[in-house]
C-alpha cells in the first residue's frame, strides 16, 4: 500500500529509537497500533455502509425495472380471469364448480344424495 522497503523500514526504526528512546518505545508502538486498528475499523465500517447503499440501489434498480415488466405484461394481458379459468379449465363467468363437477362424471345434484350401495353400517354392539 504504501510501498515501503526493508532500508526504508530500518531508517523508520532507527528515527523512532533516537527521538521516542528505546524506554517508551514499546508503550509508544502500542498506542500507534491501537489508532491503527480503530482506523481500520471505521473505514471497514464506512466500506460497509458504502456498499449496502449500492447494494440497495441495485435492488431498487431491479424491482423497478420488475415493476415495469409485470406492468407491461399485465397491459398485453388485460383478462386475468380467463387467463386463471384457463388453468382450471371453466369458462371466466363461472365460479369454478361446474366445471370440477362435469369432470367428475356426475351432475351437481346426484351429489346431494348419499351413495347407493350393498354396504350398510354396522350395528352397535351392547355394553
Amino acid at each position: 500500500m504504501f510501498d515501503i522497503g526493508a532500508s526504508e523500514l530500518l531508517l523508520i526504526v532507527i528515527v523512532a529509537i533516537v527521538v521516542i528512546g528505546p524506554k517508551d518505545l514499546p508503550l509508544a508502538l502500542r498506542t500507534a497500533g491501537r489508532w491503527i486498528g480503530k482506523v481500520r475499523r471505521v473505514s471497514g465500517h464506512f466500506r460497509s455502509g458504502i456498499e449496502t447503499m449500492i447494494r440497495e440501489a441495485e435492488m431498487e434498480e431491479m424491482e423497478r425495472k420488475w415493476r415495469e415488466q409485470n406492468e407491461s405484461i399485465m397491459a398485453a394481458n388485460p383478462h386475468p380471469a380467463s387467463a386463471e379459468a384457463a388453468l382450471i379449465g371453466t369458462d371466466p363467468g363461472t365460479n369454478g364448480s361446474q366445471g370440477l363437477s362435469d369432470d367428475a362424471g356426475s351432475p351437481a345434484g346426484e351429489a346431494d344424495q348419499p351413495p347407493a350401495g350393498d354396504i350398510a353400517p354396522a350395528p352397535a354392539k351392547a355394553p
